[in-house]
């Protein structure tokens, strides 16, 4: 891999949070860019001080006495939360299968570069095919995020990185390149047919992996939902005051915010994992994957 990618690769990976789940207080003591109550507090001085409003019209300003509403706002939040359940085994469902497909890019193209190093001799054919293999890897990383850059891709003796780049799909066009360097192999008799079926189902699964990726990614969830959704957080959370102030008081300007985190964090973990591809905290490592297969590339197609 060339150092311009190295040095890339070396930045981008600072952006991913290399952390030990097993150190409590770092974790709950630290703020990274991703954290939701970063995010969210704005929102939640807002509520805070909306809350303290309410509290003091209520008590002190029209000294309102009813009775209150914590126990509907008890069943509400339980069907809330069966909601906010759901939504987020949805998003991890998500990250998690997307997980699995970047497992699947190491596994092929190791299996594929192990196969190729047995069949194909030619030093030439071999750093043909090592960096087009790679390229293909490193343009599905970025064609599932804002779109291939050519400084990412590395140079080939046989193909132009601007060939490879001036189409829309730049991991198809890349594939197209590896399927002609088998095919040509092919017919020199350098790989026998039996040998191409034996390679077949390694060079399908890009294509299958990629594709699933994009399903991922262009397949949000349903508009409906989502919007139904933050409007029964938004609806439950600025009606509790009015119930909370006859039940805690001014301990409600610390309880109502409490819990808009609580359930606002909810989703917000929700979406930002069900793009798992881009360059936030919690998305997949897909840098550092992608930086593994380049290596074992080298390592097995030297």
């Amino acid at each position: 891999m060339s150092s311009q990618c190295q040095l890339k690769f070396a930045f981008l990976q600072r952006l991913m949070v290399i952390y030990n789940p097993k150190d409590w207080w770092k974790l709950i003591l630290s703020f990274q860019k991703s954290d939701t109550f970063r995010m969210m507090l704005p929102g939640i001085l807002g509520i805070a001080f909306f809350t303290w409003l309410i509290v003091y019209f209520e008590l002190v300003v029209f000294d309102l006495h009813y009775k209150n509403t914590t126990s509907i706002h008890a069943l509400v939040g339980f069907v809330l939360s069966m909601l906010l359940v759901f939504r987020t085994n949805t998003a991890y469902d998500r990250w998690w299968e997307g997980r699995r497909l970047w497992g699947s890019f190491v596994n092929n193209a190791r299996n594929l570069a192990l196969k190729l190093s047995a069949l194909v001799e030619s030093p030439v054919e071999r750093e043909r095919l090592k960096i087009l293999i790679q390229n293909y890897v490193l343009a599905s990383k970025e064609h599932l995020r804002e779109g291939v850059h050519p400084e990412m891709l590395k140079a080939c003796d046989k193909y132009e990185i601007a060939d490879m780049t001036m189409h829309t799909h730049v991991p198809n066009r890349i594939m197209q390149f590896i399927y002609n360097e088998v095919v040509i192999l092919t017919k020199t008799g350098v790989i026998t047919q039996e040998q191409l079926l034996f390679l077949n189902s390694e060079l399908q699964s890009f294509t299958d992996n990629i594709g699933a990726c994009e399903r991922i990614k262009k397949t949000p969830i349903p508009y409906s939902y989502s919007i139904f959704l933050k409007k029964i957080i938004f609806i439950y959370i600025i009606s509790m005051p009015f119930g909370f102030a006859m039940e805690f008081g001014y301990w409600a300007v610390l309880i109502v915010p409490l819990l808009f985190y609580i359930f606002g964090s909810i989703e917000l973990i929700a979406e930002e994992i069900e793009d798992p591809f881009g360059r936030d905290d919690n998305d997949l490592p897909t840098d550092q994957i992608s930086e593994t297969i380049c290596s074992n590339l080298d390592d097995i197609l030297k």
